[in-house]
């Protein structure tokens, strides 16, 4: 079976049938558009060119690769920073079309984690914490910790994920129904 996206898990974590209804019944989402999508995108492409070195120094970067796809057995995405830290450590970098407001959401958390896997994997190094610039507060720079127990809990999600696809299972909803009010599938789950 041919790996999942990041974005396949962040989605899976939203709702399992997320899953279901893109890769087991095949019924498109057309995040594509999204503004959010789109202007995160576009954010990232401009980022890459202006390529903000002050921001690195600062935390000990002794080198960096630039929109990094990594795949491994069971996932696959694009880093837009790896950097290689002054200890020998590697550390995902994503930067986010948003707001920093004293919190950083869970779906982001599980990006960074999902990456520090395909790097650990891909560099052979370890990865201890992972690193966000929020675009619309000034690029500011916040720090995520990263511990074996969240990269274990990615890998459990991929195999959650992947065994609903082989298997054709079509799992319970989410729990958090307000979240079934934004969902693209709607209009086609029986919650």
């Amino acid at each position: 079976m041919a790996s999942i996206t990041v974005s396949n898990i962040i989605e899976y974590l939203f709702c399992p049938r997320f899953t279901y209804f893109e890769h087991v019944l095949c019924i498109p989402q057309y995040e594509e558009k999204h503004f959010k999508v789109q202007k995160g995108r576009e954010v990232h492409e401009l980022k890459t060119q202006q390529n903000a070195d002050y921001l690195r120094r600062r935390i000990g970067v002794k080198d960096k690769h630039l929109n990094q796809y990594l795949t491994n057995e069971w996932i696959r995405g694009e880093v837009d920073e790896v950097l290689e830290l002054n200890d020998g450590t590697y550390a995902p970098l994503d930067y986010k079309f948003a707001e920093y407001k004293d919190r950083i959401f869970d779906t982001y958390k599980t990006q960074l984690y999902c990456y520090a896997w395909l790097i650990s994997q891909h560099f052979g190094q370890g990865v201890h914490k992972g690193y966000l610039v929020y675009t619309r507060s000034r690029n500011k720079l916040v720090e995520v910790p990263i511990e074996a127990a969240h990269i274990d809990k990615v890998k459990r999600d991929a195999e959650a994920i992947h065994a609903i696809i082989t298997e054709n299972t079509y799992p319970k909803a989410t729990k958090y129904k307000k979240r079934c009010l934004t969902c693209t599938y709607r209009n086609i789950c029986t919650q």
